[in-house]
C-alpha cells in the first residue's frame, strides 16, 4: 500500500511531500485511488511523430504514490516513432503487444556512446536503463502498440529535440551551432516552430 501519514501531525509545518505529491490522509483513501479503466482504448496518433504515449502514473492513479512503479500505453501509427528521449527518474521495460518495433538506447559517454538496438515482435520485451537516451520506431505499414512499465511513480520524460531546439526562451543559436558543428542557419531553422503543438 502506498505511504499514508497521520495528518494530525505536521512535519516542518506541513504534510509529507514525496516525489512531487503529498501523502494522502488515511481516512480519505478509497478503492478508486488504486484503479484506472480504459487501458484497452487506442489513442490518437495523428501528430507529427505518429505516436501517442498515455502515462498511467501517480497523477492518474494516486495509490501509486511512493510505490516506485507506473505504466504507459504507447500507440504507434504506421512508420510512427516515440522520438529520442530520457526518463530522469526511472528504468523502463517495454513489451510489444501488437505489431513490430525497432527500439534502441545509447549508453553513456564513459561507455563510448554505444547504440543497442533490437527489432521487437509481439510478446518481445526490451529494457531501457534509467537516464539513457532511447527511442522506438514502427517500421511497418500497420499500427503498433506497446506497454511500458517504469520504476517510478513519476518517471518524467525529456524529449531531446523538443528540449534542445524548443526551449523557452531559446538557447543561443551560437552555442547550439558550435555544439552540433553545423551552420547557425540550421539551428535557426530547427528553433522555429514548424507545427502546432498539441
Amino acid at each position: 500500500m502506498y505511504l499514508i501519514i497521520d495528518t494530525s501531525k505536521t512535519y516542518f509545518g506541513s504534510s509529507v511531500f514525496v516525489n512531487g505529491k503529498f501523502c494522502k490522509d488515511p481516512k480519505l483513501v478509497k478503492a478508486d485511488d488504486f484503479f484506472f479503466s480504459g487501458l484497452n482504448t487506442p489513442r490518437d496518433t495523428n501528430n507529427p511523430v505518429g505516436s501517442n504515449v498515455t502515462q498511467f502514473n501517480v497523477d492518474k492513479i494516486p495509490g501509486l504514490n511512493t510505490l516506485g512503479i507506473s505504466l504507459a500505453r504507447i500507440d504507434y501509427a504506421p512508420y510512427g516513432q516515440n522520438p529520442p528521449h530520457i526518463h530522469p527518474r526511472g528504468t523502463e521495460i517495454l513489451m510489444v503487444v501488437k505489431g513490430t518495433l525497432y527500439v534502441g538506447f545509447v549508453s553513456s559517454n564513459q561507455d563510448g556512446n554505444r547504440l543497442f538496438t533490437k527489432i521487437l515482435k509481439e510478446g518481445d520485451v526490451f529494457v531501457f536503463p534509467i537516464g539513457m537516451i532511447h527511442f522506438q520506431f514502427n517500421p511497418e505499414h500497420t499500427p503498433a502498440v506497446a506497454f511500458a512499465s517504469l520504476s517510478s511513480q513519476n518517471v518524467g520524460a525529456i524529449t531531446i529535440a523538443n528540449t534542445v531546439f524548443g526551449s523557452n526562451p531559446a538557447i543561443n543559436p551560437d552555442i547550439l551551432a558550435r555544439a552540433f558543428q553545423v551552420d547557425k542557419n540550421v539551428i535557426n531553422y530547427l528553433q522555429k516552430p514548424h507545427y502546432k503543438k498539441t
